[in-house]
């Protein structure tokens, strides 16, 4: 089992299952939340327990994403429809055992870094 919180420590969450689907989104959407990529796994939506106050922000109708209201951590993404939540893997309280497997929207990723590690890359 995964624990996880955010930077205040207000929202914890329970990682119950296997994560699956460790990816680096570096949309801009994701970009602007997190500064760089967003680096989640997802796992069904019954083996992610969540505790304390999250804020569901949609941005778009694809998706909405959660975040702590207090101290803004981007922790969830949940797509419309989706029975499967993405968590942050920063958010994990000590080694996550998961590696990134693919880059996703490399197109829209910031011109300030480069992608060395080998990884899939999607545009």
């Amino acid at each position: 089992m995964l624990k996880g919180s955010c930077a205040c420590g207000k929202v914890h969450f329970k990682v119950t299952g296997q994560p699956r689907g460790a990816t680096a989104c570096h949309c801009g959407q994701c970009r602007k939340m997190a500064g760089i990529a967003w680096a989640s796994a997802d796992v069904p939506e019954d083996q992610l327990q969540i505790e304390g106050p999250v804020h569901w922000l949609s941005l778009t109708d694809a998706a909405r994403r959660g975040i702590c209201p207090d101290c803004g951590a981007f922790l969830f993404w949940h797509g419309t429809g989706d029975h499967h939540v993405s968590f942050a893997l920063g958010a994990i309280d000590g080694p996550t055992g998961v590696k990134i497997a693919q880059h996703i929207f490399v197109a829209d990723k910031g011109d300030y870094y480069g992608l060395a590690d080998g990884v899939v890359q999607k545009p």
